[in-house]
Order: structure tokens, then sequence, then C-alpha cells
């Protein structure tokens, strides 16, 4: 039997031989809300909901680290691309003014997020682009998302504009991924708030690893301001294990981020570069290659298959 909070909207999975009453009362664990659902415990007894559902595990993915070069786009598009082919339904959400996403898929002079708003509407079903590639779908980035900081900044409820318009369409899709660029402001904050789970891609470097830190943080600060709980792991890319140094900070990341880290690592690979010159996601460039193949683990990883 599967109940909903008409509060917080968690569903949870309980025993149907748990009670033989029509309506009972329970209690949410997420939110503590009290509410009635039916069949299983007396209506007045209060029980805490325990065993909770999350069919949209891993839904909407953030792709984010406050450091540059760190292949948040080649992951964005790879992993998007590597879903794809199991047969998911893929959203690629290019949220990095300089749009690299929207370029690596072959668009130019397309309508971004900020047209969207600009329109005054939640609906953004028609700037979202197929592409050549089947099962996958981009809102593509252009110029003018410069603009989107200066313009909304001030906005009530800024930080919300992007989560409350993939709401409206996100059950079209079985996972939507959304790249970020290398800051946390405007554009970033939107992203993780709209997001179920981050994906944080970190070189092995000092400064990559401090990256790592600061999207830590902020996440912190959003589960406790606004009660939302968001997954993350680190992704390792671009690894190279004949560098001693590379080595070492591998370790490192590996013994910080023991419990929250991809057992998949991306390992640096020229036939990544050579797709990015004939616009081609890799996984589809040279399947065979490290890089793609550990691509097609990491979304294994991610989609539980």
């Amino acid at each position: 039997m599967i109940i909903t909070c008409d509060k917080c909207k968690t569903r949870y999975k309980l025993a149907d031989t748990i009670t033989d009453k029509d309506a009972f009362k329970v209690r949410c664990q997420k939110c503590n809300h009290s509410f009635m659902a039916y069949k299983s415990v007396p209506e007045e007894q209060s029980l805490l909901l325990q065993e909770e559902i999350t069919p949209d595990h891993n839904k909407i993915i953030a792709i984010s680290n406050q450091k540059g070069g760190v292949a948040k786009t080649s992951t964005c598009l790879n992993l998007g691309m590597a879903l794809a082919q199991m047969n998911k339904k893929v959203l690629l959400v290019d949220f990095d003014v300089q749009a690299n996403l929207t370029i690596l898929l072959g668009f130019r002079k397309t309508e971004s997020f900020y047209e969207i708003l600009e329109k005054n509407t939640k609906d953004i079903s028609s700037s979202i682009q197929k592409t050549r590639y089947p099962n996958l779908d981009l809102l593509p980035s252009n110029s003018k998302m410069a603009l989107l900081k200066k313009k909304y900044l001030n906005v009530d409820r800024y930080e919300y504009l992007l989560r409350d318009r993939l709401d409206l369409i996100k059950k079209q899709y079985d996972h939507i991924l959304i790249d970020t660029p290398p800051s946390i402001e405007f554009f970033t904050l939107n992203a993780l708030i709209a997001s179920n789970f981050v994906v944080i891609p970190t070189t092995c470097e000092y400064l990559s690893m401090h990256g790592i830190g600061q999207i830590n943080d902020i996440l912190t600060i959003i589960k406790k301001e606004i009660n939302q709980d968001i997954n993350h792991k680190v992704l390792i890319t671009m690894h190279n294990a004949d560098i001693t140094s590379e080595k070492v900070m591998f370790n490192k990341i590996q013994e910080k981020y023991r419990d929250n880290i991809f057992k998949t690592a991306i390992e640096i690979d020229n036939k990544m570069q050579e797709s990015h010159i004939v616009n081609m996601p890799v996984v589809l460039y040279a399947k065979e290659s490290k890089s793609a193949q550990q691509y097609i683990k990491l979304a294994q990883e991610i989609s539980g298959e």
C-alpha cells in the first residue's frame, strides 16, 4: 500500500497487513504533518511513517562545482547521452551563459531560459529542442542568459525560477540534467534548488577539491533554510593515474568523501577532445574508448541498473 503526505507530497510504502481498518491517522516523518490515510491502523492511533519511497530518485540532477575546467559540460552531455541510450527519456538544461552544451549539440540562435521568463510564462515546452539523438532533448542557453542575474536577482523567490518551471514538465522525463557555470550565485543556486541530486565533478587537484567543499556548504544551507534534502556524490574526472600528485589527491578525495563518491572515475582521454571537435558525445564518437565506457558505467550507477 502506498500513501502520500498531503502537505509535502512525500510517498511511503506500508504493508497491507498492518491493520484491518479502512481509515487511519499517520504522521509524516519528513515534515511531521499528521493526516488521514486509508486502510491500516485505528483512527485514534498516529503512526510514524518511516519507509519513504523516492520514485524521483536521481531524477533532476545538477552538475556543479565552483571550480572551472572539471568537465561539467562533458559530464552533462555524455551522462545524458548514456542514459538516453539506456532508453531513458532525458532533458539537458544548459544553465551556463557560455552555452557550451548548446554549442556541442549543434544549436545556434535558439531561445533560452531568459526568453521564457520574458514571456512571463512557466511553460518551457516551446523552448525545448529535440536533438538529433533519440530520447535526448535540450533547453538551450544563449548570450542573453547574462541578463538573468541583473534583471531577476532582486525578484521575490528568484532562487525558485528554474524549479517552478521544471516542476511542470518533469513527469515527461526520466532524468533532467542541469549544466551549471563555475560559480555559486544566481544560476547555480537555481539549479541546486531545482534538483534532488547533485553530481560534483572534480579533477585530482587541490583547488578543484576546494570547490567540492563550497558546494557542500551551500547544500547544507539549502537543507537548513528551505527544508529540502538534496543528495550528492563526487565524480573524479580527467584523471591521470600516471602522475604521482594525482594519485595522492585521488586517494585523499576517496578517503574524505568515501560515503559520497561514485565508484566510477573518468580518466583523461584524447578521444574526449576529438569528440568535442566533431560536436558529438564521446559515448557515440568512440564508444569503446576509456572515457566512453566510464560514462556508460556512470549512467548505470546513477540509474541503479
